[in-house]
């Protein structure tokens, strides 16, 4: 009977009994709130020495029942008196949140301060790898090949479908669009020179970076940060095992060394299906255009295309795994930085594009 709670009433008195928690109460929970609520709490005399156990649900519910103010006449147990008091201390009505207003030097403030800790972040990633890289060089047995096989594997060769069928779309939309404009000017010919520099220069690296920062770059910071949540991390660190070497190497190196050749491999299909579209739109036989293709769009803008795909990889993957680091072990932490790689990693994209076009501007230029 004692772990059952129970209620007497008695001529002036209220005798409460057994174990006051909230799990013992539920059953009768309902009743109880009635019963208490139907007692004058300054006039009555409560007796809880009989109480054997007592949380805190149980004391919000008597504390409410005698008005948040103490009866004159309590018996109760010094231990159960301090659950009641931890009660009392509370606040009746909670403040409302501190409101901020928005003033935009502040939020231009803040943005920037969080992206240069970020970026100091990836400055610091990038040097843990440098010396990573060493430590390999003097111990070759140490470097993970599997992991980087399967890193490129996933980043590389499971990519080559999708890649290949935006390329096909992009190549044909804009041999379309050119045609139609070249057409009225009688410069059909040159739209072997516009799908030319356009895709191997520009369209081929951007796009294939764009779709891999939301395919496999989301994949890494998604992976890292379940090895996060789940402690993955810290037991490589218990082990005495680098996690630089063993997870976030294998995946920048990876993704660095796939990069160039989904680069040559969408912008050739991208080619390829410009060059069906000019064929049904403007009478180019594939033969013409292969053979004016070199004269038209000299190598080096090939070499330039495979070296933006390069840098391309290793920003986005180094991105990736430093927010991938940064998870925190919950899942919001999780989704909120698997979206922050993504969109840091496409606009870092961007902006090493445009650094690229400022110093090559005079380089491949027929």
């Amino acid at each position: 009977m004692n772990g059952i709670p129970s209620l007497h009433v008695e001529p002036g008195k209220v005798v409460l009994a057994g174990q006051w928690t909230l799990a013992a109460m539920l059953p009768e929970l309902a009743d109880l709130q009635s019963r208490l609520t139907a007692q004058p709490a300054a006039s009555q005399q409560w007796d809880l020495s009989g109480l054997t156990r007592l949380d805190s649900a149980a004391a919000v519910l008597l504390w409410r029942t005698w008005g948040n103010a103490w009866p004159e006449n309590l018996l109760i147990a010094d231990l159960h008196r301090q659950v009641l008091g931890r009660v009392a201390e509370l606040p009746h009505d909670m403040p409302p949140p501190p409101s901020r207003p928005f003033i935009l030097p502040v939020f231009l403030g803040a943005l920037l301060l969080k992206a240069v800790a970020n970026l100091r972040g990836m400055i610091a990633l990038f040097g843990q790898l440098l010396f990573d890289l060493i430590h390999l060089v003097r111990y070759p047995a140490d470097m993970p090949w599997k992991e980087c096989a399967a890193n490129v594997y996933k980043a590389g060769a499971q990519a080559l479908p999708v890649t290949a069928l935006v390329g096909f779309l992009i190549g044909v939309t804009i041999s379309y669009l050119s045609a139609l404009q070249l057409k009225g000017f009688g410069a059909d010919l040159f739209i072997i020179n516009i799908l030319g520099i356009s895709i191997i220069r520009e369209l081929g690296p951007v796009l294939v970076a764009v779709l891999v920062a939301g395919r496999s770059g989301s994949a890494m910071t998604a992976q890292i940060g379940v090895m996060r949540v789940t402690e993955e991390i810290d037991a490589l660190s218990t082990m005495g095992i680098s996690r630089s070497i063993r997870v976030v190497l294998p995946k920048i190196l990876g993704l660095t060394a796939a990069m160039p050749l989904i680069v040559l491999w969408t912008s050739g299909v991208a080619l390829f299906g410009g060059m069906l579209a000019a064929m049904l739109q403007l009478d180019l036989s594939l033969v013409y255009f292969l053979e004016n293709l070199p004269l038209a769009v000299p190598v080096s803008n090939l070499l330039i295309g495979l070296g933006k795909g390069l840098v391309f990889g290793f920003v986005i993957a180094l991105v990736a795994c430093h927010f991938g680091l940064r998870v925190k072990p919950n899942t919001e932490s999780l989704s909120a930085n698997t979206t922050s790689a993504v969109v840091t990693a496409i606009t870092t994209v961007i902006l090493v594009d445009a650094i690229f076009a400022v110093f090559t501007r005079h380089i491949g230029v027929p």
